[in-house]
């Protein structure tokens, strides 16, 4: 990859009159299916979803398993590696409603590795790898989010394999990942029976949340294969890329799997977090292109969308990614992969987001992951292998903070790139209390890292 120049200023010039630089990310326990079995307590580990890097290692995508629980032997070490073979654009992974399987796919290859997370929440193994994904889909590129509903995951996809474009849509599958169904999203010329409330159906997706007592799915959209596998620098000086980025939400019927209503959210809309208080109707969002916080509410049983905050300053392009919203829907962290910063926000009135904190986590930053009793956060680096920062900025590890409701305070610091493991990027977490024993430690990897 060429060097790129990240001065703010720099960056801001290049997008003049074009859409803004836009992320991927996802995380955590807080923010995950409501159908899904909860960590409460005490986490035991945290699997990383890590991209192999050209000359580093053994240069394949690989899972990472770092031991988090302070009462163990090896508490801040890695204790486990899986690599799966080759670089497929490792990126996001998601859990099934019993906990027992892993998914995580590759943007590049179209692969989905479904990995065996109980037999040994220390070790996992490698239980399947989906392989005719964009076949079985009916064209369908990029699996990107994992989300689980009873006995099923609903996988999204970020593109098409007729022109490598923002058209796409979701496939099903079972937890043990057979093929179910496929639901393209609406479009101009397809709406799908969705009513289409603003200028946009462009039918782009990227996340997938659910309200299940209110029967609603939500998707957001991103941009397709052509953009996210394209060289950073190369795409902010192409006029016509800086255009192909999604600008809406889709309200679903959760139930039939039919779209409803096509919300405008202009700017790529990106990571859905969901309120699940017995009075809360509504999501939370970010545009990525826009940097500001949105919101989808429900009024009178219709759905609606409304920007109700800014991310610290647009003009300077802080570039918002990953987001979590806390286990009593009252704050929301929201990290901005430019300045390397998380912003926590105040979300008491939903309408009125207010930061109340900020703290640099390193020269880039993309996810998060926060227990669910709020009391630790974790953070990870990597948005893709062409996006990422290069020279003294490109800096890849994973990282633990206790909050104490006022302040991060750090950890431990596991660098990836010291370790030859690649880039860190998305989290799950495991623990020994979600099954029905505590399998035998293991004094040795499975593999090892190349030293």
């Amino acid at each position: 990859m060429k060097e790129m120049k990240w001065a703010r200023g720099v960056i801001a010039s290049a997008l003049v009159g074009l859409f803004a630089f836009v992320t991927i990310a996802q995380a955590d326990e807080t923010c995950m299916s409501p159908y899904m079995a909860k960590i409460v307590g005490q986490e035991d580990y945290v699997y990383i979803w890590t991209l192999g890097v050209e000359g580093m290692g053994d240069e394949q995508d690989k899972l990472v398993t770092v031991s988090v629980n302070p009462d163990a032997d090896d508490y801040g070490e890695v204790t486990h590696i899986l690599s799966v073979g080759g670089r497929n654009e490792a990126h996001h992974s998601g859990l099934t409603d019993d906990r027992r399987y892993l998914y995580a796919g590759g943007l590049d290859s179209n692969k989905i590795f479904v990995f065996d997370i109980h037999s040994n929440p220390r070790e996992p193994r490698l239980h399947k790898v989906i392989t005719d994904f964009v076949e079985n889909t009916g064209g369908m590129v990029g699996p990107h989010t994992f989300y689980a509903l009873p006995g099923r995951v609903m996988v999204t996809a970020l593109s098409n394999n007729a022109d490598h474009g923002g058209r796409t849509g979701m496939a099903e599958y079972t937890n043990e990942g057979e093929y179910v169904a496929s639901h393209w999203f609406p479009t101009d010329e397809d709406l799908r029976g969705a009513d289409k409330s603003g200028q946009f159906a462009d039918g782009y997706g990227y996340d997938v949340r659910a309200l299940p007592r209110l029967n609603m799915m939500l998707t957001s959209s991103f941009t397709g294969w052509s953009n996210y596998m394209m060289d950073f620098g190369q795409m902010l000086q192409d006029a016509e890329a800086m255009k192909r980025f999604g600008n809406t939400m889709i309200v679903w019927d959760l139930h039939t799997r039919k779209p409803k209503k096509v919300l405008d959210v202009p700017g790529a809309p990106l990571e859905i977090r969901c309120a699940w208080g017995g009075n809360n109707n509504y999501c939370f969002t970010t545009t990525a292109l826009t940097s500001k916080i949105w919101l989808v509410y429900e009024k009178d049983g219709e759905w609606h969308a409304k920007d109700v905050a800014d991310i610290g300053d647009p003009s300077k392009v802080p570039l918002p990614v990953d987001i979590s919203i806390t286990a009593d829907d009252s704050g929301l962290w929201v990290q901005t992969f430019m300045d390397g910063k998380t912003r926590y926000f105040d979300i008491t009135d939903p309408f009125n987001p207010v930061q109340k904190y900020e703290h640099r986590i390193g020269s880039q930053v993309n996810m998060i992951s926060q227990s669910w009793d709020g009391k630790r956060a974790y953070f990870t680096t990597s948005l893709l292998g062409n996006w990422d920062k290069t020279g003294k900025d490109d800096e890849q590890w994973f990282k633990l903070f206790h909050w104490d409701g006022k302040k991060l305070i750090h950890q431990f610091t596991v660098d990836f790139y010291k370790l030859k493991l690649g880039r860190a990027h998305q989290m799950r977490f495991g623990a020994y209390s979600l099954y029905s024993q505590k399998p035998n430690s293991s004094d040795t990897m499975l593999s090892e890292v190349d030293k």
